[in-house]
């Protein structure tokens, strides 16, 4: 333990999104971040009982956004549109982990992000809860900050 710091656990319900140049909205979750690095097999030449491990190709995985509190303005859905005609357009992306006085704890930057799947919500005239989109993000890179 390190004297002096703050050692309580970032809370899993309070984040908060920054896509550059977005008005976000309110995010209800953030799923599927994460890295893989592919891992190469192989063995040296004259020693067959030992396997070698080298790092290979990294994987990002993609980033699926929910929402249910839609704002009046359709920035979201109006950057998912841009690859449709052609038009990729990189942003970035912050997930931001608060303390639950609400101060940045941890911040997970993602580069060249882009929207590359959108879900309605689910419409049911039975059900009472909230309507949840979503959204899924690629992105180049990752960048952990904050904190």
């Amino acid at each position: 333990m390190v004297l002096g710091r703050n050692t309580e656990p970032a809370r899993a319900f309070n984040f908060r999104l920054e896509i550059s140049g977005i008005n976000t909205g309110a995010f209800r979750a953030a799923t599927g971040l994460g890295v893989s690095i592919e891992v190469i097999r192989f063995r040296e030449a004259g020693n067959k009982q030992v396997v070698r491990h080298l790092p290979g190709q990294v994987t990002y995985e993609p980033v699926t956004l929910h929402y249910g509190f839609i704002t009046p303005k359709r920035d979201v859905f109006n950057w998912l549109m841009q690859p449709l005609s052609g038009v990729v357009e990189r942003r970035s992306v912050s997930i931001i982990q608060l303390d639950s006085a609400g101060a940045e704890v941890l911040r997970y930057n993602l580069f060249n992000s882009w929207v590359a799947a959108w879900r309605g919500a689910q419409l049911d005239s039975l059900a009472q809860e909230v309507a949840i989109e979503t959204i899924t993000l690629v992105y180049d890179s990752i960048e952990l900050g904050g904190g």
